[in-house]
């Protein structure tokens, strides 16, 4: 990969649905040179898919982390359970005191209550509501910008 496809990684992160002639434009391509690239980067996995990213600060909804401390053999069990819950939007295998801090999104405070009381049949949990998200810079890091 190199900074010209960084930089279309880049816009694609701000926008997905920015058309490939805006992208030549910007990076100072061909169409067909961008699509082409685009097409490289979906074939090596770069790109694994395109996605609807809501509004964080949607009121209608309740965005929390869930921390969960599991024993080894509970661990298998836990992440199919939570493949299967359409509310967990991310896991995330940490190191520290839990083993897990699973970001949900949940449509009202009632079902929130009740996804906990589900995975603390796996073990303790910690819960944090998210207030806001005064820095969300997806995979932007990664793709150091020219």
């Amino acid at each position: 990969m190199d900074q010209l496809d960084r930089r279309i990684l880049a816009l694609l992160c701000e926008n997905a649905r920015m058309p490939v002639k805006d992208i030549a434009h910007q990076v100072s391509l061909t169409s067909p040179a961008v699509s082409s690239r685009i097409r490289k980067m979906e074939r090596d996995g770069i790109i694994a898919r395109y996605t609807v990213v809501m509004n964080p600060q949607d009121k209608n909804v309740i965005n929390a982390l869930i921390s969960v401390a599991t024993l080894p053999a509970q661990r298998d069990a836990l992440t199919s359970a939570l493949q299967q819950e359409p509310q967990v939007q991310k896991c995330f295998h940490v190191t520290g005191s839990h083993s897990y801090i699973v970001k949900v999104c949940c449509p009202d405070m009632s079902a929130l209550e009740h996804l906990i009381t589900q995975l603390q049949a796996y073990g303790q949990t910690s819960t944090q509501i998210i207030l806001s998200t005064p820095v969300d810079r997806q995979v932007r890091g990664y793709i150091k910008e020219v």
